[in-house]
């Protein structure tokens, strides 16, 4: 496995190589670059799209020793994958220590064909001359768990969905576990979209509906092909958690991270929350970035957390092939150089030492009496200092848990009047919502409730008529003229010889 030696650097240019974005940093300042440039100071890194590379898990005997592993992994990669023999395919793996095996070891393979390399970043060397670090883009989330960014262990699904890749990518107690390429990106979407509708959308005209529209408030034909697509794309999730459950024996998916990489006002996460039945959240974490740019997309800010972190907290998989030029002393001319420079030395060394020696000690006997005076009153002025910022925390400290104390009274009073003020009349409207209807088909309603629980609001109306007909018959229109803003659902129709009515209870969920 590869590592990567440690530098000082001035600054950090993440890579987008699929959209041809750059994005430069310093210290904690983060802004799009239009035209990057090779600099000797700067730091570079990439990543590599899940459809341009070959993940896959296998085992290796406990028998075989550490300094034989790496031929070991090649030569199994290359006979279970049936790889081209013919092609120097670059691998690199991770070991997992999930699996109790007496026996064997397991590791997660990554394998990149070098053509995919240099066709990839063709573009990006005739700008920035190399590029430090290429990773697998779901090795970049291992920086959420190691920033504390996410804190809960568990079994946790991240989805995300780029102009042309989309993947699903399991971790498992903060670990790696599996991923895979999906056929949702933004343009394959895009291609899905237009089938349903049954016309050529222009693909600049769908971006922008995702990125201002919200499907919750939008009246536009678009919102029910909207609904069918993202329904499309939570069931094909849901197939592979289905198949990782089994396959890798995990008891439940416990949380989900979904997002985009354009910003997107529909909120997918309380979407795939409803569908799957999984807790969701936004794929959008505050890394503590500032910019003047309105938006950052998010593999350039987890690409900008993993250049902090030392090679001990994130996963070392680099497929970079376009290195830095060795330091001038590793070359041949830079030997030959220092070779000339040490005869020099050798030749006048000796004649002059003993004078350098004495004239070295006083003068550092000289500096150390001076430096030791000037520390002397720069640790008594700090000292002083601190004493004064110490009591000044100490006041901080109490009158912030005053303002924290005082805002939690106020919140939780604007949480009762919302509660009122929205909840209630609500239920009125929703009633309202469906008198007509029922007037029309001559049902009556004899009773309604209404409830609440995890999220899920449900209005449930207990009607009678004189003819069951009219009952179904309202269903269906209420189905149809409500589809996509309210799921209904009638599991009875009784018959009551006293009075001779029909009495069906229909429940009617807000989506």
């Amino acid at each position: 496995m590869s590592t990567s030696t440690q530098h000082s650097f001035s600054s950090v240019i993440s890579v987008n190589p699929y959209n041809s974005t750059y994005f430069s940093g310093v210290s904690s300042f983060i802004n799009e670059t239009a035209s990057p440039s090779y600099a000797k100071k700067q730091f570079v890194l990439s990543f590599l799209n899940t459809n341009s590379f070959i993940n896959a898990k296998i085992e290796i005997s406990k028998n075989i020793p550490q300094e034989d592993l790496a031929d070991a992994i090649f030569n199994k990669v290359y006979d279970e994958l049936a790889l081209d023999q013919a092609v120097e395919y670059q691998i690199q793996f991770i070991e997992t220590f999930n699996t109790l095996d007496m026996e064997n070891r397991y590791f997660n393979v990554f394998i990149v064909d070098p053509l995919t390399i240099s066709q990839t970043y063709q573009s990006v060397i005739e700008r920035v001359k190399y590029i430090d670090i290429i990773i697998p883009s779901p090795l970049l989330l291992k920086s959420l768990y190691t920033k504390e960014l996410i804190q809960s262990a568990g079994v946790h699904c991240f989805v995300y969905i780029q102009e042309n890749d989309a993947f699903v990518t399991i971790y498992h107690d903060k670990e790696f576990v599996y991923t895979k390429s999906i056929k949702f990106s933004l343009e394959q979407m895009h291609e899905r979209f237009c089938e349903l509708y049954g016309e050529r959308v222009e693909y600049k005209e769908f971006v922008n509906f995702i990125s201002t529209q919200s499907l919750k408030e939008t009246q536009s034909n678009y919102k029910s092909f909207f609904i069918k697509l993202y329904k499309e794309l939570f069931a094909n999730v849901n197939d592979i958690l289905t198949y990782l459950k089994r396959a890798f024996e995990l008891e439940k998916i416990e949380h989900i991270y979904i997002g985009m990489q354009i910003p997107s006002v529909t909120k997918l996460d309380e979407m795939i929350e409803v569908e799957l039945n999984i807790k969701a959240s936004d794929f959008d974490f505050d890394y503590g970035f500032q910019s003047n740019d309105g938006y950052i997309e998010q593999m350039h800010a987890l690409m900008h957390v993993y250049a902090t972190l030392t090679p001990n907290e994130r996963y070392e998989n680099n497929f970079s092939t376009f290195h830095r030029p060795p330091k001038f002393v590793k070359r041949e001319s830079g030997k030959l150089i220092m070779a000339i420079a040490a005869s020099f030395a050798i030749a006048f060394a000796y004649p002059i030492t003993y004078w350098v020696l004495s004239y070295a000690q006083e003068l550092q006997l000289n500096l150390l009496k001076q430096e030791y005076t000037d520390v002397h009153n720069i640790k008594a002025t700090r000292e002083a200092t601190i004493k004064n910022k110490e009591a000044d925390k100490a006041q901080a400290l109490a009158l912030l848990t005053k303002e924290k104390d005082e805002y939690t009274d106020k919140k939780n009073t604007l949480i009762k009047i919302h509660d009122v003020k929205v909840n209630y009349p609500m239920k009125a409207k929703l009633l309202s919502t469906f008198t007509k209807d029922l007037n029309e088909y001559d049902v009556r309603l004899e009773a309604l409730s209404y409830n609440e629980k995890e999220s899920v609001k449900i209005l449930t109306l207990q009607l009678v008529a004189d003819d069951d007909k009219r009952i179904t018959k309202l269903v269906e229109h209420l189905t149809k003229i409500h589809q996509g803003v309210f799921k209904f659902s009638l599991y009875e129709i009784a018959y009551k010889e006293e009075p001779k009515k029909y009495f069906s209870a229909l429940k009617v969920e807000l989506l």
